[in-house]
């Protein structure tokens, strides 16, 4: 069973447990009959069961449009990232519902930004780009790391 089919027969399940606890506590008025209450109890069943149905479905479209744009953020991240005239800058990446990525952070030349929007919008997932990228200085390059010479070990005698 699906974990969708399952909140929704567990939110089910606890409004009707709700309904019949309520009905329960209620004292019984004398010219009721036992038709209209379990009527009543029963159509109580079905308005809550809509409403958590509703609510289910809602929070389902909301996380499933979270977990997507997580998705293409981390594809165009990871574009970025991988690309050697880029990786060394920090390239910030958000991406809203509607598929517009806004890419921000610092660059070292016009080529570099064009670059990485470019890379951008031809994501899949991506619609349209926002390149807020600043062209500043490059980054620094690593000096290579000095090593102490070892010396071969000596022959035991």
């Amino acid at each position: 069973m699906p974990l969708t089919q399952r909140n929704i027969a567990g939110a089910l399940l606890g409004v009707a447990l709700t309904a019949s606890t309520c009905a329960a506590q209620q004292p019984a008025p004398k010219d009721a009959s036992v038709g209209k209450k379990f009527d009543s109890a029963v159509e109580s069943i079905k308005k809550g069961a809509r409403g958590a149905g509703d609510a289910l479905r809602d929070q389902y479209e909301k996380a499933r449009t979270s977990v997507h744009n997580m998705g293409v953020a981390s594809r165009v991240y990871g574009r970025l990232h991988w690309d050697k005239a880029l990786n060394a800058y920090r390239i910030d990446v958000d991406v809203r519902q509607d598929g517009v990525a806004t890419i921000s952070g610092s660059v070292g030349s016009a080529v570099a930004k064009t670059k990485a929007g470019d890379l951008t919008r031809d994501t899949v997932g991506v619609t349209s780009v926002i390149n807020q990228l600043a062209i500043g200085t490059p980054p620094p390059v690593a000096a290579p790391v000095a090593r102490p010479a070892t010396r071969p070990a000596a022959k035991p005698k």
